[in-house]
């Protein structure tokens, strides 16, 4: 996440813990409809003396070995939104991974090239399918997202899946054999119909809904007719750094996004 990742680096640490020597610690459960339960202390996770056999080893949250049990029914427990709006982005990489690496075991319980079941692999996040020596990781899906300006003024927009009011960055999948500067131009013309120019990268983030890794750009428009697609976004407008909509959480990259773009614009 572009900010601060140096938190991160200090609270967890992404070493699998040796299944030889390390059987139990801290467990995150997460059950079918994306819901964590809470432990002690409020936290999204408890402490047990040994891991059920399913649970999948994430690393180390605080110098404590930590894994993943995903159950196969809806619990009402408190959904992950809920959580991640609960904590502060120093702890998003925790429920990143976790929620990340349910949703491969989920979708991959089968080989993908001949359909016996596949073994988990100790020591690394991969399958392994003894029958045609296929071996499967977690899948990651490289996305763009984008706050587009014409100069102090930000193009947000809604999705039909947003909470009432709420306007974010544009962003969208890159496509097979698509850099990723491409695939901002194409994304931003696609979804509002603005022709953009110069594009600065800003960071990345690795986005639990379901796997994606958000490549975070700032793109000079070179238009403000605005043209929407109509699927995708049900609204799109220009705003200024004095009036602006409801915004995407403090921990997504989009918030970081526009938090920059309006910190560089305050006089100093």
């Amino acid at each position: 996440m572009p900010l601060g990742r140096h938190a991160i680096l200090m609270t967890f640490r992404r070493e699998l813990p040796d299944a030889e020597t390390c059987t139990g610690g801290l467990l995150i459960r997460v059950d079918s409809a994306n819901g964590i339960a809470a432990g002690q202390d409020d936290q999204p996770f408890t402490k047990v003396a040994t891991w059920p056999a399913a649970a999948q080893p994430l690393g180390f949250w605080e110098e404590q070995a930590i894994a993943v049990l995903a159950e196969p029914e809806p619990r009402d427990w408190p959904s992950a939104r809920q959580w991640l709006n609960g904590w502060d982005e120093s702890r998003f990489a925790l429920l990143s991974t976790a929620l990340q690496v349910v949703a491969w075991q989920r979708n991959h319980r089968f080989c993908g090239r001949c359909g016996h079941s596949p073994r988990r692999i100790s020591g690394e996040f991969a399958m392994h399918c003894d029958h045609c020596g296929h071996r499967n990781y977690p899948r990651i899906s490289p996305c763009i997202i984008t706050l587009v300006t014409h100069g102090d003024d930000l193009l947000l927009a809604r999705s039909p899946r947003f909470p009432p009011g709420r306007y974010s960055t544009l962003a969208g999948f890159i496509e097979p054999g698509e850099a990723a500067e491409e695939a901002v131009h194409r994304e931003v013309f696609e979804e509002v119909g603005v022709t953009i120019g110069r594009l600065r990268y800003f960071g990345s983030q690795s986005w639990p809904f379901p796997h994606s890794l958000m490549l975070g750009f700032f793109a000079e428009a070179t238009s403000r007719r605005i043209r929407i697609d109509g699927v995708e976004i049900a609204d799109a407008a220009w705003f200024t750094p004095r009036r602006l909509p409801p915004l995407p959480p403090s921990y997504s990259i989009s918030r970081a996004l526009i938090d920059r773009f309006l910190a560089d614009r305050r006089p100093r």
